[in-house]
């Protein structure tokens, strides 16, 4: 039977005519979940008919490396936390590969940067966990880079957010705003006393959270942190004053 029945890439298929016709052994895999990335020799001599420069291995040099398909899958995220607890993220990377080494990356300013990392463990399976040592929300992924022998694979997982613990309030009617515009029943935003205009703030109640920006000033009470518009209120189900989760 060819290697054209099992849907070998023509390459393949004329450098396994071309060690064939030389009397030369050739190795090779078609597989679903394995990838042809280039070719090399099973034996000494030049192959006839077929050049090594037409399939970018080195002339003298003609080989089949055969890479497998991997994926990450991601079973468990948690996420959201106060400030110095663990986010945890749990996962696989198969086909069930262990001792592969892989990373729980955040994206900032200059790109993807790694801040935890782990192998694999039996059937693939790994936990990624991380303390944040600062307030944020940023997206995070998983990342395997890859090796000679499987293909690399990444993950997005979400936004890892670490809080604080803020007392708020919220307040509703109307008229102008410190930061500009005017306030209604629609709009969504958050009084801060110090943080810049424009600021945005994610705040988390219960199992709900907003991202919303500074729009006015105060509360002007003691050991509240944020007033809340009418609308974010609604939005996180709270109610009259409390604490809520915040990342300022």
């Amino acid at each position: 039977m060819s290697l054209r029945a099992f849907g070998a890439p023509r390459a393949l298929v004329a450098l396994s005519l071309a060690c064939a016709a030389a009397g030369a052994p050739v190795a090779a895999a078609a597989t679903a979940d394995a990838s042809v990335t280039s070719v090399s020799p099973a034996g000494p001599g030049p192959l006839p008919g077929i050049s090594a420069s037409a399939i970018g291995a080195p002339v003298g040099q003609l080989a089949v490396l055969v890479r497998v398909h991997t994926k990450l899958v991601v079973r468990q995220a948690a996420l959201d936390v106060l400030d110095g607890r663990t986010a945890v993220v749990a996962g696989a990377l198969r086909p069930r590969l262990g001792g592969r080494m892989v990373r729980l990356q955040r994206l900032g300013p200059g790109g993807w940067r790694t801040i935890a990392r782990t192998r694999t463990g039996g059937r693939g399976r790994f936990v990624l966990r991380y303390i944040p040592r600062r307030l944020l929300t940023e997206r995070i992924r998983v990342l395997f880079a890859g090796d000679p022998r499987d293909l690399p694979a990444h993950r997005l997982v979400g936004r890892l957010s670490s809080y604080r613990l803020a007392g708020a309030s919220w307040y509703g009617g109307g008229g102008g705003l410190a930061c500009g515009g005017y306030l209604t029943s629609a709009t969504m935003g958050v009084a801060n006393k110090t943080l810049p205009c424009g600021t945005i703030v994610t705040l988390r109640y219960g199992a709900r959270s907003v991202r919303v920006r500074v729009i006015d000033r105060g509360p002007y009470v003691a050991g509240r942190d944020f007033d809340l518009t009418e609308a974010t209120k609604r939005a996180l189900g709270f109610e009259g004053v409390g604490v809520v989760w915040s990342t300022r």
